[in-house]
């Protein structure tokens, strides 16, 4: 069963971008890997999940930015001011740039945009005068918990639903993934 928003659905070929027994780029790799039949279709079945994830979160995504009317960057800092608040951390326009890897002159762009949407004041930093401290409004941030904070929230019932072990053994296999698809060992990458 697809899920809502999959933009597979009725295209054959992105049904079968996962599929190892294909016409996959990857096919020439795992030919090395002395796989069974059963172990490539089990293999396959998690490379579609991960795909299946991958465009779930994709769609949460783009429904989130037009529902709040906003960019992916403007949400990504927008949660980062959420996180911040919760944990009672002052935010500064230079932590923003550095968490979203962006100029001091685009988080200008970024902040005076924000704050024209009522989704962020600055204030005077509470220590150092010299500085803004930046906060989400109470209006932004109670509409993205009720949005797209619930909506993420219901990852944590998949997890609930593993035993211990179980959820030892995603673990590990997401770490160990992540290292091997890690850019940082892609000689090609810059």
């Amino acid at each position: 069963m697809e899920e809502r928003g999959s933009r597979s659905t009725h295209d054959p070929i992105a049904a079968s971008l996962y599929d190892l027994d294909t016409g996959n780029p990857i096919r020439g790799v795992v030919d090395d890997l002395d796989l069974t039949a059963a172990d490539l279709a089990q293999i396959t079945d998690l490379m579609r999940a991960l795909g299946a994830l991958r465009e779930t979160e994709r769609a949460i995504t783009e429904a989130s930015e037009k529902y709040m009317k906003l960019s992916a960057q403007d949400m990504r800092a927008l949660h980062y001011l959420i996180v911040a608040k919760d944990r009672g951390e002052v935010v500064t326009p230079g932590m923003l740039a550095g968490f979203l890897s962006i100029s001091p002159a685009s988080t200008t762009k970024l902040l005076n945009r924000l704050e024209r949407g009522g989704h962020v004041v600055r204030r005077l930093h509470p220590t150092d005068r010299r500085a803004f401290a930046i906060e989400i409004t109470p209006g932004s941030e109670l509409s993205a918990k009720r949005t797209v904070g619930r909506q993420h929230a219901k990852r944590l019932n998949a997890a609930a639903r593993l035993t211990s072990d179980e959820r030892d053994t995603v673990i590990r296999f997401l770490r160990d993934m992540a290292r091997e698809i890690s850019i940082t060992t892609a000689d090609w990458a810059e």
